[in-house]
């Protein structure tokens, strides 16, 4: 069973940051393709950020990059996500993901069905 709780998030001005944290355990991170997605009301969800099992590779969606910092914990198996420079377009709720069997420095995966998936945290940058 896998499990993922995210927490973290808020309201911020822009230029702001926030650190999201999504639960999980260590043997998750070390064996699934970690990520996060947003969703803004009225938008498609967007993939944002990936890291492989292993530690090293990443993705970045390209609204996020130099801003966007996604990382891990093994000890405290948690993932997080950095958030600097906020603007009012990450405005969204926040998931953590995990999926096995997909290439996770690719951001491809976060758009497909299925993965686990935490309940989300919402994140609201006004300007």
């Amino acid at each position: 069973q896998v499990q993922l709780v995210e927490s973290g998030g808020g309201s911020v001005q822009a230029g702001g940051s926030l650190k999201l944290s999504c639960l999980a355990s260590k043997e998750i991170l070390s064996n699934y393709c970690m990520g996060w997605v947003r969703q803004a009301p009225g938008k498609e969800r967007e993939g944002v950020a990936s890291l492989h099992f292993g530690g090293s590779g990443t993705y970045y969606a390209d609204s996020v990059k130099g801003r966007f910092t996604i990382s891990r914990d093994l000890a405290k198996g948690t993932l997080y996500l950095q958030m600097n420079n906020l603007q009012p377009e990450d405005t969204a709720t926040y998931y953590c993901l995990a999926r096995q069997g997909v290439y996770c420095a690719s951001g491809f995966w976060l758009k497909l069905d299925s993965s686990y998936q935490g309940q989300g945290t919402q994140v609201t940058v006004s300007s």
